[in-house]
């Protein structure tokens, strides 16, 4: 005679109550199917969090740039490239010093050396000294590509905005004191804008001019590029100060990343309408008047 089974307050036997293996099965089953489903939720999520910080950093960025500006009597900030960045004796010459590659940087360590951002920029003063603001969050290049520890910026300003000997495109206006921005007016005028961290290297996004005036889309080139992190689009800040997000249509305009490897630059891009339209916020052809 088989002895009675113990049964619990409800009824039940503890067989009946015993949790079976596949019992288990199912519910991770279940849990792996609603993660897997709230994955995209979260990166969407993740994705506009960073954009809303980075479009702070612009907010920030671009205020301090006007102060720095009303603060000396309409100039702009210096905007220096190439070898100028490479050294300290430029220090407080220019927005920005330091030369950026995936070998640590020029001068040594500029990659991580928020020194450069917080005590040689000349808009340090205007920001409180902080180094947060000249990086967007959806950026995560290392100082030695695939290695090494994040780099502290990833933000680049328009190659004709602020003091330098001549304007990249012969024939466009180099932009030296805001009043000067009429044409483009400073609300389409972009200051500072995100740029790839396969393609950034000193503080300029260098805009190539060719074919904007007159109009030949077969001349486009594109030199430096723009980043492509916020739903392939890239946030820009403009010279009244308020900030936009872009979204790019052209797949020449967002080549695919290879982590650590820089990108060709200097590209032909024929026909490009991101060509055309970041050339209509950056310069316009030198006549009696800009």
């Amino acid at each position: 005679m088989r002895a009675a089974e113990p049964y619990g307050l409800n009824g039940q036997s503890q067989r009946e109550r015993a949790f079976t293996l596949t019992d288990l099965i199912t519910v991770l089953a279940v849990v792996i199917l609603l993660t897997m489903l709230d994955l995209p939720s979260a990166a969407t999520t993740r994705g506009k969090g960073q954009s809303a910080s980075c479009l702070n950093n612009h907010r920030q960025l671009v205020r301090a740039w006007q102060l720095y500006a009303d603060a000396n009597g309409g100039r702009l900030a210096g905007n220096l490239d190439g070898g100028d960045v490479m050294t300290l004796a430029n220090s407080n010459r220019t927005w920005v010093l330091g030369w950026f590659d995936f070998n640590g940087g020029a001068p040594a360590g500029a990659n991580t050396n928020t020194l450069l951002l917080t005590a040689y920029s000349e808009l340090a003063p205007y920001l409180n000294r902080q180094a947060e603001v000249f990086k967007c969050p959806a950026d995560t290049s290392l100082s030695r590509g695939r290695t090494g520890v994040p780099r502290v910026r990833s933000i680049s300003m328009n190659s004709y905005l602020g003091e330098r000997a001549s304007p990249f495109t012969a024939g466009y206006y180099q932009f030296r004191k805001i009043s000067q921005l009429v044409k483009p007016k400073p609300s389409q005028a972009f200051v500072f804008t995100d740029e790839r961290e396969d393609s950034i290297n000193d503080g300029i996004l260098f805009i190539d001019m060719a074919g904007y005036d007159p109009a030949a889309p077969g001349f486009y080139t594109i030199v430096d590029y723009p980043a492509d992190w916020h739903n392939r689009g890239a946030n820009l800040s403009f010279a009244d100060g308020h900030t936009e997000t872009w979204r790019w249509r052209d797949s020449r305009t967002m080549p695919l990343h290879r982590a650590g490897a820089p990108i060709p630059l200097a590209v032909a891009s024929p026909n490009n309408p991101d060509v055309a339209r970041i050339q209509a916020a950056t310069s316009r052809k030198i006549t009696a008047t800009p």
